[in-house]
C-alpha cells in the first residue's frame, strides 16, 4: 500500500510543484524576450524578496504537514481542525502585513536587494516588487491550503488548481506585454492574480459541506499556533537559505563590475528560474516525505518508515538522472527561451545549466531524508542540514572556485554543495549509530527502542474473506503466545473478523476496483493496538453506524470491546484504530487455546 500511496502522492506533488514553477518561468520568458536582459537581471534583483514571501508559506506548510499527520495518524480529528483553523488565520493576517509593508516600501526594499536608487534596473526592480507582492495573500494561501487538499486525498483539485494558476498567468501575461504594456509592474501583478485564481478553485472543497476539515476562529489558539510555527521552523531554514544564497550569489556576481556583471546575473536568473522548475522532483520527494513520515512516526510504524525512506530514495535517483539528462540535452533551447540574442549571457547560462544537472541527484536524496527526519523530531539535525545544504556549502563552494575559474566556477554551487550535504548525512548516520547509512535501518536515525519489536507486531494484508478467517486466527494465536487471556485472543480475532470482513464484503465489492486492506496489531505495555487501513471509499464506523443489518450489529459489537476506537479519512485512505487493555489472566481464561 505504501508504494501505491507514494506513488500517487508524489506524482501529484511533483505535478503541481512543477506547475507552480512553471508560472515564474513564463513570467521570466516574457520579462527576457519583451523588456530585455536588463528586465531578467531585474527580477534576479528581486528573487530574494520573493523566496521570502514564499518562505513564510512553506513555514507554515511544512509546520501543517507535520502537526495535521501527527494528529491524523493518532485519529485526533479536532485536533486537526485545530491545526486547520490556526493555519488558515495567522496566514492571512501576516501575509495581510508583508503585502501592505512592501507596498509601503518598495523603493527602500528595491535599493536593499542591489538595484541601486535610480536608473532603469532600480526601476524595473521596484515595479516588480510592488506588483508581486500585491499577490501574498493567495500565494502563501495556496502554499498553506495544499497540504490539506493531500490530506483529504483530493489531488485532483490541487492539480485544477495549479492548471487554473498557470493558465491564468499565462493569459495575463500575454495580456500585459501585447494590450497593456504594464512593464515589470504587469508582470509580477499577473502572477499575484493568478494566485488568487488558484485559491478560488481550492475553494470550491473548502466551502463545501463535504470538506473534512472545519474552520472556526473558536479553534484559533497561540498553542496550536506556536505549534505549527515550530514544526516548521526546519522547513524555514531551508527558504530562508534559499534567500541568503541568491543575495549572496548577485553581490558575488554583481562585484564583477560593468557588462559581464549584467551578463552573469541575468545568466544567474535563468539557471535558477530553471533550476526551481526542474527541482519539482526535489519538493515533490520532500513534501511526501514529510506528510507519510509523520504519519508513520505517530504510528511508531518503524518499517514503514524504512520502506517509505527506501522507496523515496529510488525514486530520487530515477527522478533525478532523469531530469538531470533532460537540463544537459536541452540547455541551449532553455536558455534560449530567456535570452533570444546569442551572447555572453546566453553561453553562461547554458554552461549553468548543465552544471547544476549534476547536483540533482544528491538533492533528491537530501530532501527525502532531511525532512523525515524533521517528521520524526529530528529538528536540530534538520535545521542545521537545511542552512549548510540550501546556503553554506553551495555559497562556500561557489565562492572558492570562482576564485580560479571566473563566473564558471560560480556554477558549482549546486552540484559541490548538494553532494557535500549528502556526504554530511552519511557521516552524522556513522557517528550515531556505527553503522555505514545503507545498513539495516540505522539511515532512519531513530532511538532503539522506538516501535515494536518483531515479538510484538503482526502485520497482514487481506484481500479476501479467507485471508481474513486466517488473519483472525493468526491474530489470536499471536495474541495467546504472549501470554494474553484466551478471552483478550477470541475478542481480538473478533475484531479482525467483523471489521476486516466488512471492508472485504462492503468496500472492496463498491466500484469494482482493485483495493488494499492492511492490518497491524502491536503489543504495548498495558494494552494493544489494531489498526485497519483500507483505500475504499470513505466509512466511519466509529461515528455513522448502519442503520440495522447484521454489518451493524458486528460493528457495534466490536465497540463494545475496545476502550478507545478512532477513525480518520486521509490520503483517500480509511483508518480505523482499536485500542484494547491487556488481559494476563492466563490462556484458558474463557475458552482460549493453550
Amino acid at each position: 500500500m505504501i508504494r501505491k500511496l507514494v506513488r500517487r502522492m508524489l506524482t501529484a506533488q511533483v505535478f503541481s510543484a512543477l506547475t507552480v514553477s512553471l508560472c515564474l518561468l513564463i513570467d521570466n520568458i516574457m520579462i527576457g524576450r519583451f523588456l530585455g536582459e536588463e528586465g531578467i537581471a531585474a527580477y534576479g534583483l528581486a528573487n530574494p524578496l520573493l523566496l521570502a514571501i514564499g518562505a513564510f508559506g512553506s513555514l507554515l506548510a511544512a509546520g501543517i504537514q507535520v502537526t495535521c499527520s501527527r494528529s491524523l495518524g493518532l485519529g485526533l480529528q479536532e485536533e486537526t481542525n485545530a491545526g486547520y483553523s490556526s493555519a488558515v488565520f495567522i496566514s492571512a493576517v501576516v501575509s495581510g502585513l508583508f503585502m501592505l509593508a512592501v507596498l509601503l516600501f518598495t523603493s527602500f526594499f528595491a535599493g536593499v536587494m542591489g538595484a541601486g536608487s535610480s536608473g532603469p534596473l532600480f526601476e524595473q526592480t521596484r515595479d516588480y516588487l510592488a506588483g508581486f507582492s500585491i499577490g501574498a495573500p493567495g500565494s502563501i494561501g495556496a502554499l498553506v491550503l495544499v497540504p490539506f487538499l493531500q490530506m483529504a486525498g483530493k489531488s485532483g483539485l490541487l492539480i485544477a488548481a495549479v492548471l487554473t494558476m498557470t493558465v491564468t498567468d499565462v493569459a495575463l501575461d500575454l495580456l500585459n506585454v501585447l494590450v497593456f504594456h504594464g512593464g515589470m509592474f504587469g508582470m509580477g501583478l499577473a502572477s499575484a492574480l493568478s494566485y488568487y485564481a488558484a485559491m478560488a478553485v481550492a475553494a470550491v472543497y473548502f466551502l463545501s459541506p463535504k470538506c473534512v476539515f472545519r474552520f472556526s476562529l473558536h479553534r484559533v489558539t497561540r498553542a496550536k499556533i506556536a505549534e505549527i510555527f515550530r514544526n516548521g521552523i526546519p522547513a524555514s531554514f531551508s527558504m530562508a537559505a534559499a534567500v541568503i544564497l541568491v543575495f549572496l550569489m548577485n553581490r558575488l556576481l554583481l562585484a564583477l563590475g560593468g557588462e559581464e556583471s549584467r551578463a552573469a546575473l541575468a545568466a544567474f536568473t535563468v539557471i535558477t528560474s530553471i533550476g526551481n522548475a526542474a527541482q519539482c522532483i526535489n519538493t515533490g520527494t520532500g513534501g511526501v516525505s514529510l506528510t507519510l513520515a509523520g504519519i508513520l512516526y505517530s504510528e511508531e510504524d518503524r518499517n514503514g518508515l524504512k520502506n517509505l525512506l527506501q522507496l523515496l530514495c529510488r525514486y530520487a535517483v530515477i527522478l533525478g538522472f532523469g531530469m538531470g539528462l533532460f537540463l544537459v540535452l536541452s540547455a541551449p533551447l532553455c536558455a534560449g527561451l530567456f535570452l533570444p540574442e546569442a551572447g555572453k549571457a546566453q553561453d553562461l547560462a547554458v554552461l549553468g545549466l548543465r552544471i547544476f544537472a549534476a547536483g540533482l541527484i544528491p538533492c533528491c536524496v537530501n530532501s527525502a531524508l532531511k525532512n523525515a527526519y524533521q517528521a520524526t523530531e529530528r529538528t536540530v539535525l534538520t535545521e542545521v542540514l537545511s542552512l549548510a545544504e540550501g546556503a553554506l556549502l553551495p555559497v562556500f563552494f561557489a565562492f572558492l572556485f570562482s576564485r580560479f575559474m571566473g563566473v564558471p566556477g560560480a556554477w558549482l554551487y549546486f552540484a559541490a554543495g548538494e553532494t557535500a550535504a549528502l556526504g554530511c548525512i552519511a557521516l552524522v548516520i556513522w557517528r550515531r549509530t556505527g553503522k555505514k547509512p545503507w545498513q539495516d535501518d540505522a539511515f532512519l536515525l531513530l532511538k532503539k527502542d522506538f516501535g515494536a519489536g518483531p515479538e510484538d507486531l503482526m502485520e497482514v494484508e487481506i484481500r479476501s474473506m479467507q485471508e481474513v478467517a486466517a488473519a483472525a486466527e493468526k491474530a489470536e494465536d499471536f495474541c495467546l503466545r504472549r501470554g494474553q487471556s484466551g478471552r483478550l485472543g477470541n475478542h481480538i480475532a473478533l475484531c479482525i473478523e467483523e471489521m476486516a470482513g466488512n471492508t472485504i464484503q462492503h468496500g472492496f465489492s463498491r466500484d469494482g476496483k482493485e483495493h488494499d486492506l492492511f492490518v497491524r496489531m502491536l503489543h504495548k505495555e498495558g494494552y494493544w493496538v489494531i489498526r485497519f487501513r483500507d483505500d475504499c471509499s470513505a466509512f466511519d464506523p466509529v461515528h455513522y453506524l448502519p442503520a440495522e443489518g447484521e454489518e451493524s450489529v458486528g460493528i457495534r459489537l466490536v465497540l463494545s470491546l475496545a476502550e478507545e476506537a478512532r477513525y480518520t479519512y486521509s490520503l483517500n485512505l480509511n483508518n480505523l484504530t482499536l485500542r484494547l487493555p491487556e488481559d494476563r489472566s492466563g490462556p484458558e481464561s474463557t475458552g482460549g487455546k493453550a
